[in-house]
């Protein structure tokens, strides 16, 4: 006799799993992979850039998140290495059945190391739910820039997002020393939300970009005049700190590249070229 199923039993659905670990060094005046492990949909590619630089690019080949995907990943630079991380194409949050995406990134940066964080946006579908970590240990001498922005929707797709779940929490360290802490939650009527002037005043698209190099107080004045009134800069402490809002996610983007090219320790990725 065979048993069946009841016939009103969910099914339980695929998820996406994905995990990305890599180690760079110098060798011979370039940055060159140490260790490097990838696993489920996380893939790592490495153009070659002309400089001494390296540049990642992750991609994500289940083409999206949904609820119960789990993505990890891992950076580790030894001392005097460069490093740029970015992404194919724009994540996408679809909407969730049951549960949260989750996302957690993790770097460490020897002394004098350079790393740049610069994945494309994020695009937040209506019933979406994501939960993302940044966690950044950092020695003093190491310079960084780390940049996530969001996009509520695709204007030009006629999308809103009424209802979902956005969150964001990014750790800091330098020294050994918690530096920085942020945490953004956008939860339920996300629309509504971001017509509050304390929130988004009406925008739908936003972005936060945080630096740590020697020569910041520089550009700080730089900085706040390519950010304008769409949102603001700050020094602090050894971090120089930027919040951009913006109308639309290419209002966003034209916006975006001219400060953190104001930022960056050296060209940006091509797919950061508008």
């Amino acid at each position: 006799m065979t048993l069946r199923e009841p016939a009103d039993r969910p099914v339980p659905m695929q998820r996406s799993a994905g995990r990305v670990e890599l180690a760079v060094r110098p060798v011979a005046s370039r940055t060159r992979i140490a260790r490097l492990h990838q696993a489920g949909c996380l893939k790592l590619r490495f153009p070659r850039p002309a400089g001494p630089e390296a540049e990642a690019i992750l991609i994500n080949t289940s083409g999206g998140l949904t609820g119960g995907d789990r993505l990890d990943q891992h950076f580790d630079l030894a001392p005097g290495s460069r490093l740029a991380v970015t992404t194919q194409a724009c994540e996408r949050v679809y909407r969730a059945a049951s549960g949260k995406a989750e996302v957690t990134s993790r770097v460490r940066l020897a002394d004098d190391a350079s790393f740049a964080w610069l994945p494309q946006e994020t695009i937040l579908f209506d019933g979406g739910a994501v939960r993302r970590r940044l966690e950044v240990d950092a020695a003093a001498t190491a310079r960084f820039l780390l940049v996530e922005s969001v996009i509520l929707g695709r204007e030009m797709m006629g999308e809103s997002v009424r209802n979902g779940v956005f969150r964001d929490s990014w750790r800091i360290r330098i020294g050994g020393r918690l530096a920085f802490a942020d945490e953004l939650r956008l939860e339920g009527d996300v629309s509504g939300l971001a017509r509050e002037a304390a929130v988004l005043g009406g925008n739908r698209a936003f972005a936060t970009i945080l630096a740590h190099a020697p020569d910041l107080d520089g550009r700080l004045a730089a900085v706040r005049d390519l950010v304008g009134g769409d949102g603001g800069a700050s020094r602090i402490g050894g971090l120089l700190a930027t919040r951009l809002a913006a109308p639309s996610g290419f209002l966003l983007r034209k916006r975006l590249v001219p400060v953190i090219s104001a930022l960056a320790n050296g060209p940006l990725p091509l797919v950061w070229s508008l």
